[in-house]
């Protein structure tokens, strides 16, 4: 015999083995219940051995729901109506002023005028108080007993009611007809039901009809399918919509959204059940304007977003001027990997706080003190089809933290419903409160946004990250629960604290050099002399002259021959060569036309493409990178005037200048010689135009000077002749006196 589903909650009794226990506790993430038996004493069970258990069996709880007619198993109070609760509760008092005298129940809570002539228990019996009240609902005028529902309400309906209490007599006065079980249509028969389904699966195929369309294949389906079904029994188009709605869901997707649906839902379905399983990645326009740290003019930013789909944890963040690009969701993934480091004005509450490993171990590891941020290696990773998640640099950086892709589908954003919530939370809980929001539209913008916008994108940074760490990650996630648990109050850190009890914590942190590994690869060859050239330039140091450099690489396959330079494309200066004997080593080489007595500003992928093509446009064919530098430094050079006329500068190329120090200042911050926490503040431009302005006149000098072979000696003054003849000038006092002739 089937022994059916046995519920566990608190306060459920059980008789196990002719004994009497009640759940005090469940710990569905641990897998284990807390039992309490007659006397008090507790013992931990697992739900293994309790479903095993040959002799278990359920108890009627008492105060249970009495039912009053009809089924009503697993109805509540909040299945009412305000209406139907207020009438409910009318009736409730009828009963309550029979047994005890007073509507509230008790002489405590009595109303004035209370108890009543005929109820006062002291002075009545128990069926003399009932009979009175039924004259007393027979009186009443019909359209009021109508209305409350006390019309038919009789002693011994009086009797029955008075055996529940609390809110179960609430329940039980409730009229059975506003809680009963939704039936089946009987219109539906199993020949209609199987028109249904055929016409559905017909009309994935083609393209999108209307609902009469829809009804009148499904007249066509009967009619030659079951020749014998009465066609005046095939249900009407009204409840056709209706139906449909009810199996199918909304009808408002595309046709062919609707084919793609169907197709992936009838795979086989992913439930995440720990953290790292299931990572969501996506983009979004940051709805604060920011105050860029060049020009300190407002613009608007990116938000990229890491989000674990278990826990709910905002795993890692970025925010980018204008746009992403592939290596800010590369260096994303790379933050969800490795621990987030303290910053300054944190306390000790947002220190590591998660369960089998302490926070002194955790900072050990990492090699400081740790926030309260899960971090792990995810297992899957799913994006949208955006320009910086296709590419092969992501792709590549996804094969290297060992992820499977999943791209979401095209236009379908409840493939990544979690990250899409969790920005419109982000904006609600924070966004909102800064100076500075556009709103979600153009049409719910504010006066002036940019005038308000006071906070840089680097402050914004710190606020969000601040936010993130003491407010979302110890926020209670409400429908967000998991499914073992889904009415205990769990936020994403105590989530995460549950699944380390049960799974542990792997506490396997990247080294170092896990930055260089996520660069763009380039296989080149060694060039004697001159380097390596990567995208039209040479990249040098003197570690290329050993002789194990000279020559072909050793590496075999598809690049036999090679060697493999690392570039990031936010800061062009420099790129990185791993060596082959040591590979915990990297060597950084710099590029042939940076002058070694000074530094030339960051540029990026962007400006070597314009220097390449203002070289070609010019016909010049430099013979080495030097040459490249006067041209490199009169592009990024270009925007010096603005320090004296700002307003001649338009506002795409501010923020193309303001992208440009952004990225350099997140490049220097992501590489592992730079210590940990957020960038510092770049430099004001009129001081930063002032730079580019000595590296200019350096870059003239050192021209100037390599030129010639010996210092020039300065041409005289005008007047030096003159004066040195001129017979009346008058010698300074210090001059010697002249020798005399004694001749």
């Amino acid at each position: 015999m089937s022994r059916g589903v046995l519920v566990l909650a608190p306060g459920v009794r059980l008789e196990l083995g002719g004994v009497c226990f009640t759940v005090e506790e469940l710990e569905p993430h641990l897998g284990r219940v807390v039992l309490a038996d007659a006397g008090g004493e507790l013992s931990r069970r697992s739900l293994r051995w309790l479903a095993n258990h040959p002799g278990v069996r359920p108890l009627p709880t008492p105060g249970r729901l009495a039912r009053t007619g009809g089924d009503r198993r697993g109805t509540v109070l909040s299945d009412l109506t305000p209406e139907q609760m207020r009438r409910a509760r009318i009736r409730a008092e009828h009963v309550l002023e029979t047994e005890t005298g007073f509507r509230a129940g008790h002489p405590a809570r009595a109303l004035q005028g209370e108890p009543r002539p005929g109820f006062d228990p002291a002075m009545t019996t128990l069926g003399e108080r009932r009979r009175a009240k039924a004259a007393e609902l027979r009186a009443m005028p019909p359209v009021e007993a109508e209305a409350l529902g006390l019309r038919f309400m009789s002693e011994r309906t009086l009797k029955r009611l008075a055996r529940s209490k609390g809110e179960d007599l609430v329940l039980a006065c409730a009229d059975g007809r506003w809680l009963r079980a939704g039936g089946g249509r009987p219109s539906i028969t199993p020949e209609i039901r199987e028109g249904i389904y055929a016409v559905r699966e017909e009309c994935l195929r083609r393209s999108r009809m209307t609902m009469a369309a829809r009804h009148r294949l499904l007249h066509q389906y009967i009619r030659e399918v079951f020749p014998d079904f009465p066609a005046e029994d095939v249900p009407c188009c009204k409840t056709l919509a209706a139906v449909w709605q009810e199996w199918f869901g909304p009808d408002g997707s595309r046709q062919r959204y609707v084919r793609t649906a169907e197709i992936a839902q009838a795979g086989r379905r992913v439930v995440v059940h720990r953290p790292g399983q299931v990572v969501a990645l996506d983009s979004t326009p940051l709805p604060v304007k920011v105050r860029e740290q060049v020009f300190g003019e407002p613009v608007s930013a990116v938000m990229s977003l890491a989000l674990d789909l278990y826990t709910h944890s905002i795993v890692a963040f970025r925010l980018t001027l204008v746009s992403d690009t592939s290596v800010d969701i590369a260096m994303l993934l790379r933050d969800v990997v490795m621990p987030l480091p303290m910053r300054e004005g944190w306390g000790e509450d947002m220190e590591w706080p998660y369960p089998g490993a302490p926070a002194t171990l955790v900072a050990q590891f990492a090699g400081h003190r740790v926030a309260a941020l899960p971090f792990f290696a995810p297992e899957t990773v799913t994006t949208d089809h955006g320009g910086p998640y296709k590419s092969h640099q992501i792709v590549a950086a996804e094969r290297a933290l060992g992820c499977t892709i999943l791209p979401a589908r095209t236009l379908r954003a409840h493939d990544k419903f979690a990250v899409e919530r969790a920005f419109s939370s982000i904006k609600t809980l924070l966004l909102e409160h800064l100076l500075g929001f556009t709103g979600t539209d153009v049409a719910d913008r504010g006066a002036g946004p940019e005038a308000d916008a006071v906070l840089t994108l680097a402050q914004v940074e710190h606020v969000v990250a601040t936010w993130v760490v003491k407010v979302w990650q110890n926020r209670e996630l409400g429908e967000y629960a998991p499914a073992w648990a889904p009415d205990g109050p769990h936020s994403p850190n105590s989530l995460f604290a549950a699944s380390t009890r049960q799974g542990g914590l792997d506490l396997e942190i990247p080294g170092p050099e896990l930055y260089y590994k996520l660069l763009r690869p380039h296989h080149v060859m060694i060039h004697a002399g001159r380097g390596v050239k990567i995208l039209g330039l040479y990249y040098y140091a003197d570690v290329l002259d050993e002789d194990r450099f000279h020559g072909r690489s050793s590496r075999g396959g598809r690049h036999k021959g090679k060697w493999v330079i690392r570039s990031d494309r936010r800061d062009r200066r420099t790129v990185f060569f791993q060596d082959p004997d040591d590979p915990e080593r990297w060597h950084v080489l710099r590029w042939t036309g940076l002058p070694p007595e000074g530094e030339v500003p960051a540029f990026s992928d962007t400006n070597v493409d314009a220097l390449l093509g203002e070289v070609r446009r010019a016909g010049l064919k430099p013979r080495s990178d030097e040459e490249l530098l006067p041209v490199l430094l009169d592009i990024l050079g270009s925007a010096i005037p603005v320090s004296q006329w700002p307003s001649q500068m338009g506002k795409r190329e501010k923020s193309a200048r303001s992208r440009r120090a952004a990225d350099a200042a997140q490049a220097a911050a992501d590489q592992p010689s730079t210590p940990e926490g957020p960038a510092a503040e770049v430099v004001a431009w009129p001081v930063e135009a002032a730079d580019i302005a000595k590296a200019v006149d350096a870059e003239r000098r050192r021209l100037r000077e390599a030129s010639v072979v010996r210092r020039p000696v300065p041409p005289p003054r005008l007047g030096d002749s003159l004066r040195r003849r001129n017979l009346f000038l008058i010698p300074p006092d210090d001059a010697p006196a002249p020798l005399e002739d004694h001749a």
